[in-house]
C-alpha cells in the first residue's frame, strides 16, 4: 500500500540527554544483548553512566523503564499525524498510525526480539507488557479517530494490540528500509478484522439487548471498516 515516508527529525534541535533518557537508552541497549531476566539494576546504571541512587530516583523497576520507552513512542506517533489522511476511512487512518508506530520502533528491533523470547517463558511479563500494549493502542485508535473508550473500546484496543503483535513478527525480520513486508503484513492483518467484529457481536448478546442494539447501530459502520485480527500478546 503506497505511503509517504515519515519525515526525519530536524537537525539543530537536539537536546542534551537527561538521566532519564540515558537510563531508557541503556535498558534498550542491554535488551538488544541479553534477556530481561539477566539484566540487573547495576547493569542499567553502569551502561547509563548514572548512580544507583539516580536510577532509583527516576524509576522503581526495569518494567517502569520500559513503560517510559513505550510512552515516548506513543508521544512520537501522536505528534506525527498527517492532515492528508484525515478524510480517509477508519481502516486507512489506523494503517497510517500503526505504520508511524513501526517506523518509530525501527531502531529498537533487537530489544523487541529479546522481549519476544522472554514473554514465551514468563507469563507475568507477558501480562504486564500486554497491559502496556493495550493502553498504547487506545491512544493509537484515538489518533485514528476511532472510539477507544468504554468496555467496547477496551475490547477494540485489546484486539488491536493482539493484531499488532502478529505484525511485529514480520517487522523484526524486515530488513527493507521502507518496511515493505511489514506494510503488507499490517494490511493483511487489518483485512482480517471482520472476525473480530463478529466476536464483538457475539459478546454483545451477553449484555441487555436494547443497549446492545443501540451501540451496534451506532458503530456498525466503523466495525465494517476497522479490521482486527487475533494473535498472542507480545511487547509494545
Amino acid at each position: 500500500m503506497p505511503r509517504k515516508p515519515a519525515n526525519g527529525n530536524q537537525a539543530g534541535h537536539e537536546r542534551t540527554p537527561s538521566d532519564r533518557d540515558k537510563i531508557i537508552a541503556a535498558l534498550l541497549a542491554l535488551l538488544a544483548e541479553h534477556r530481561i531476566e539477566r539484566i540487573g539494576y547495576a547493569d542499567v546504571a553502569t551502561r547509563a553512566g548514572v548512580s544507583l541512587a539516580a536510577l532509583r530516583g527516576e524509576f522503581p523497576s526495569l518494567l517502569a523503564i520500559y513503560a517510559a520507552h513505550v510512552k515516548e513512542i506513543d508521544r512520537k506517533v501522536l505528534a506525527g499525524g498527517e492532515a492528508d489522511v484525515a478524510e480517509e476511512p477508519p481502516r486507512e487512518r489506523l494503517f497510517d498510525v500503526l505504520m508511524r508506530r513501526l517506523e518509530a520502533l525501527a531502531p529498537h528491533k533487537a530489544a523487541i526480539r529479546s522481549l519476544m523470547r522472554s514473554v514465551r517463558r514468563n507469563p507475568g511479563l507477558a501480562m504486564a507488557l500486554n497491559g502496556l500494549a493495550v493502553r498504547s493502542q487506545q491512544w493509537m485508535l484515538t489518533a485514528a479517530g476511532i472510539n477507544a473508550s468504554g468496555p467496547r473500546g477496551m475490547l477494540r484496543a485489546q484486539g488491536t494490540a493482539l493484531m499488532f503483535a502478529g505484525v511485529l513478527r514480520t517487522f523484526i525480520r524486515d530488513d527493507d528500509p521502507g518496511l515493505a513486508r511489514t506494510m503488507a503484513a499490517l494490511d493483511r492483518a487489518l483485512a482480517r478484522g471482520q472476525r473480530w467484529s463478529g466476536f464483538l457481536d457475539d459478546l454483545c448478546r451477553l449484555v441487555p439487548r436494547g443497549r446492545c442494539l443501540r451501540r451496534r447501530r451506532r458503530e456498525e459502520e466503523l466495525d465494517r471498516d476497522l479490521d482486527l485480527g487475533g494473535e498472542e500478546p507480545l511487547p509494545v
